[in-house]
C-alpha cells in the first residue's frame, strides 16, 4: 500500500471511528442472540449429519429451522438447501399465501427485478397467470406513503397481502429500517388485522438487532447466500414467520400431502449452523466495508448511498458514477480484487430475470454469494454500482485501493 492510498484509507477510517463502534456493538448483541439460541436448542454434533432418501426424522433439518425461528422471533421457520435463491424463497412465500382473485399490494415500490416476472410474467406460471392481481405504492421521501396506503385499502377490499422489500433493489434510496417496517405494520393492522404482511428480508439480516418478524411481520424470506449463511453455506434459503403461513409454505416447497415431513440433504448441516453462528460478525465486516467505500468515494466527490454517518439498514452500498466507463471500470476492479477468478474480465450480459443488461463482479467462493465482496449494476442511466458484502474488512480495504487504481485516482 503506497503512502497516498494509505492516507486516503486512514482519513476515511478516522471519519468512521464512531460508526464502526456502533456496528461492532450490534454484532455483539446479535452474536449473543445466536449463541443463546444454540444453547436453548442444545445443538450437538449429531445435528450436523446428513440424510438420504425421504429424510424422515432428519434432526439436523428440524433443529436448524428451530434455531432460525428462535433468532428471528418467529413461531416457525423453513431452512432448506432445496431453496435455490432468495427469489425462489420469496416465490414460495407468495404462492403459499395468495389465491386466485386476491390482490397483492407492494407498499415499498417495485420489487427487485427478478421478482417482477414472478408477479406479472405471462404464460410462465406467474401470479398473473393464476388471476392474482398486483399493485404497488411508491415510497414517499424514503418512507411509506401512509395516506396512499389508507386510500388504497378504502377502495380495494380484496387486498390479501402487503409486500415490503427491506432492501432497495436497483433504486437510489436507503434501505428500510425495522422501525419503519414496525410502524407501517401497526398502521396496516389497525385498518384490517387480517391483511398478511410479507417481507423480503434479503440483505437485511443481522444489520440491526431486531428482525421484521419480531415487530409484527407475518412471514418473511431470504437467501442463505446472503447474510445468514455467513459465507459458508453453499446453497439454500429460509422462510420464517407465523406457524400457519410457514406451514402453507412447506406445502408449496414440497407437496400438500408432504410439507416439512421429508427432505433429505446428504451433505449435512454443519455449514448451516457454523455459517449462522458467524453471520453477525460477517455482516459487521460487510457493513464496515460498505461504510469504507462510501466514505472514501464521498471524500472524492461522488454521491453514495447511504449517506455518510447514517445507519446502514442493509449491506449494500450504492455509488453513482458520471459515465458508463467509470461504472464498468469500478466493477472490473472489484473482480480483480476477488480471490476467485481475479483473471476474469466481467462483461455486461442479458441475465435471466433482469430488464437491462447487467454487469457483475462475483469472484466468490460460493457462486453468486453476495455476502462475499461483489458488485453489480444494470447498464443504464444513472450509472450506479451496487456493492455488497465482504467476509473480511481487510479484503474490503484492499479492494478500495484497486478501484481507485482502475479509476486513475
Amino acid at each position: 500500500m503506497n503512502d497516498r492510498f494509505n492516507e486516503i484509507i486512514e482519513n476515511a477510517e478516522k471519519d468512521l471511528f464512531n460508526d464502526f463502534k456502533s456496528i461492532e456493538n450490534i454484532a455483539l448483541i446479535n452474536t449473543e442472540k445466536v449463541l443463546n439460541a444454540f444453547r436453548a436448542h442444545q445443538i450437538a454434533l449429531r445435528h450436523f449429519n446428513g440424510t438420504t432418501g425421504y429424510g424422515y426424522d432428519d434432526i439436523g433439518r428440524q433443529k436448524i429451522a428451530e434455531v432460525y425461528a428462535d433468532i428471528f422471533g418467529a413461531e416457525s421457520a423453513i431452512v432448506s438447501p432445496l431453496i435455490v435463491s432468495g427469489t425462489h424463497a420469496l416465490t414460495i412465500m407468495l404462492f403459499s399465501v395468495l389465491r386466485p382473485n386476491d390482490i397483492l399490494l407492494s407498499i415499498s415500490g417495485k420489487p427487485y427485478d427478478t421478482l417482477q416476472e414472478v408477479i406479472s410474467g405471462s404464460g410462465i406460471g406467474s401470479l398473473r397467470d393464476y388471476n392474482i392481481a398486483y399493485d404497488e405504492i411508491m415510497l414517499k421521501d424514503n418512507d411509506f406513503d401512509y395516506e396512499g396506503i389508507k386510500e388504497y385499502f378504502t377502495n380495494n377490499s380484496k387486498v390479501k397481502a402487503v409486500f415490503i422489500g427491506r432492501s432497495r433493489g436497483y433504486e437510489w434510496r436507503n434501505a428500510l429500517s425495522v422501525e419503519q417496517i414496525e410502524k407501517v405494520i401497526k398502521f396496516i393492522k389497525s385498518i384490517n388485522n387480517d391483511i398478511i404482511v410479507m417481507v423480503d428480508n434479503c440483505y437485511g439480516e443481522f444489520v440491526q438487532t431486531i428482525e421484521p418478524t419480531q415487530v409484527g411481520a407475518d412471514i418473511m424470506a431470504g437467501s442463505l447466500n446472503k447474510n445468514p449463511g455467513g459465507g459458508l453455506v453453499n446453497a439454500g434459503g429460509y422462510i420464517a414467520g407465523k406457524s400457519r403461513y410457514v406451514e402453507q409454505a412447506t406445502y408449496r416447497l414440497t407437496a400438500p400431502s408432504i410439507g416439512s415431513e421429508v427432505g433429505s440433504y446428504s451433505a449435512g448441516y454443519k455449514s448451516f449452523f457454523q455459517g449462522l453462528f458467524i453471520a453477525p460478525s460477517v455482516v459487521m465486516n460487510a457493513i464496515k466495508a460498505s461504510m469504507l467505500f462510501g466514505q472514501v468515494y464521498h471524500n472524492l466527490g461522488y454521491d453514495t448511498m447511504p449517506l455518510p454517518h447514517t445507519q446502514n439498514y442493509d449491506i449494500i452500498r450504492s455509488i453513482k458514477f458520471d459515465t458508463e466507463k467509470e461504472l464498468v471500470e469500478f466493477v472490473k476492479a472489484i473482480q480483480y480484487a476477488s480471490p476467485i477468478d481475479s483473471h476474469v474480465t466481467p462483461e455486461a450480459w442479458d441475465m435471466p430475470g433482469y430488464e437491462s443488461k447487467v454487469i457483475m463482479a462475483a469472484g466468490t467462493f460460493v457462486e453468486g454469494a453476495s455476502i462475499e465482496l461483489s458488485a453489480d449494476s444494470p447498464i443504464r442511466e444513472p450509472y450506479i454500482a451496487y456493492l455488497q458484502g465482504a467476509l473480511t474488512y481487510e479484503h474490503a480495504k484492499l479492494a478500495v485501493i484497486e478501484t481507485l487504481k482502475y479509476l486513475g485516482k
